[in-house]
């Protein structure tokens, strides 16, 4: 085949090309820090990195997304490997890739968009500020306390015990360093940074600390097929406890939330075709249910890899599938390469990643005009800070569900007193049980010696709890004496 031929068969490859080897050098560096940050072996993050540009890749659904291990998944893998073992992190992977198939068969991938943007917003917050908090530790050369309060709270204590260690202030530097060249480099010219910032600054740390022979510990390295263990028989009985299947149901709604509202930001981000959201949930569930069925770390769409897909030029999801290519050659040709990182400069870039997960200036403007939508997002922080990422997402929906129904419960009532004759009350709106005490305090406050016209054919919706009250209540002013409260009724 002539090179013309080529180029017309495949117009599109060499910014494919160009941009699959962005993507590839944006992502080693955090496959590698999201699977060490999670407990799990190093080569782990770069399987999934692999399924999510192989299999995941291959798949319709957003054509410049791009998959691998999430940062914002690492404090839920992390406690689900302390609690049940490395291999049942397979099956609850496994698990939670099969229910995203079966909710992207029944078509529900469109109503993740229905949840609460201010929730999901305080999860990835929450999330952001263990990350932090937890990733302080390795760059302290301490160990971190398994709680997300315990992690926050221990900080001040790692530092002071770290002033006298030698090389915990080595690992500092480290850490510290990596984050400098991180906000350092975007300031740079176009064309210093073609090597994308977290690869730089993992290299010059690796770099720096061989060359200084610094006291840091690296990462350990077992090999990738040393590395893929599927998960045994036995640990799918472990699927019975509670505890289990709430971690599953908490990676399939998170992952799925995560993936589904970065394709909506990775579609502002080009002109081309728009994300098919079911068929998206499909895609991640099936590359999830590889991941399980290898032992390795969850996926998501990781909007990092995805934004950098885009701004180097891809225009299709060859771009994506190559990158797991590269990352395939790297993991089976070079895994002895990945010994000499050391593991302050990977914590470095998680705790840069986790600072982005925090919007404090969207915080800010959303106390500003939304003070309620704020409260729920800090809220959905604290909670998962305080008590876990499931817990915390729970509460964050159920805040949200009550400030939508208590906003749609929007009711006024007229009342129209000449003075003598009649009293006219007029309720329009949405009766519902949530101002019912409003209602009934307006409507007792009445005259008991006059007769009361009660014309509830304005409301849109009144509920059984306000129609059974409300029926009471003139039952009860009817018996005062006066004539009996005539009732409009709203028209079915």
């Amino acid at each position: 085949m002539t090179s013309k031929n080529l180029i017309s068969r495949f117009p599109c490859a060499r910014q494919d090309f160009a941009a699959s080897l962005v993507v590839f050098l944006v992502a080693l560096p955090l496959c590698v820090g999201v699977a060490v940050a999670s407990g799990v072996p190093a080569e782990l993050g770069l399987v999934t990195g692999i399924v999510g540009g192989l299999v995941t890749g291959l798949m319709r659904g957003s054509s410049l997304q791009v998959s691998g291990p999430a940062a914002g998944l690492t404090v839920l893998v992390l406690e689900a490997v302390k609690e049940f073992g490395l291999p049942a992190l397979g099956v609850i992977v496994l698990v939670s890739g099969l229910l995203q198939v079966a909710m992207g068969l029944l078509k529900l991938g469109r109503w993740f968009r229905a949840i609460s943007v201010s929730v999901v917003e305080g999860m990835l917050a929450g999330i952001g500020l263990v990350l932090i908090a937890g990733q302080l530790y390795p760059a302290l050369a301490a160990k971190a306390p398994d709680s997300g309060l315990g992690k926050i709270a221990g900080l001040p204590g790692a530092f002071l015990d770290a002033l006298g260690d030698g090389r915990a202030v080595a690992s500092l530097a480290v850490c510290a360093g990596t984050i400098a060249v991180l906000l350092l480099w975007q300031h740079l010219p176009a064309k210093a940074r073609t090597l994308p910032g977290p690869l730089a600054a993992v290299g010059l740390a690796t770099v720096a600390a061989f060359a200084l022979d610094l006291p840091v510990a690296t990462v350990e390295v077992q090999g990738l097929l040393g590395s893929v263990q599927p998960p045994p028989l036995s640990a799918f009985g472990e699927l019975a406890s509670a505890g289990m299947l709430g971690t599953v149901v908490a990676f399939t709604l998170i992952a799925s939330a995560e993936s589904l509202f970065s394709a909506a930001a990775v579609d502002r981000l080009h002109s081309g075709p728009r994300t098919e959201y079911d068929k998206e949930l499909l895609a991640q569930g099936a590359g999830n249910a590889v991941c399980g069925l290898l032992g390795a770390l969850p996926m998501t769409a990781v909007i990092v890899r995805s934004a950098a897909n885009v701004q180097a030029g891809a225009r299709t999801k060859a771009s994506r599938v190559l990158h797991g290519v590269w990352l395939l050659l790297f993991a089976a040709l070079l895994p002895d390469v990945l010994a000499y990182i050391p593991i302050p400069a990977l914590a470095g870039i998680l705790i840069h990643s986790g600072a982005k997960l925090v919007p404090v200036r969207a915080l800010a403007e959303l106390w500003r005009e939304h003070r309620g939508e704020a409260l729920i997002l800090a809220v959905t922080a604290v909670s998962i800070v305080a008590v876990s990422m499931f817990e915390g997402v729970l509460i964050g929906l159920a805040m949200a569900v009550v400030k939508t129904a208590w906003q749609a419960s929007h009711i006024r009532l007229e009342v129209v007193d000449k003075g003598a004759g009649p009293v006219d009350a007029c309720l329009s709106g949405n009766a519902t049980f949530l101002r019912l005490p409003k209602i009934l305090d307006s409507l007792e406050s009445l005259p008991q010696d006059r007769p009361v016209r009660l014309d509830l054919s304005g409301l849109h919706h009144l509920d059984h709890a306000c129609r059974t009250a409300l029926e009471n209540w003139a039952a009860r002013h009817s018996a005062a004496g006066t004539e009996p409260v005539r009732v409009t009724t709203p028209a079915r």
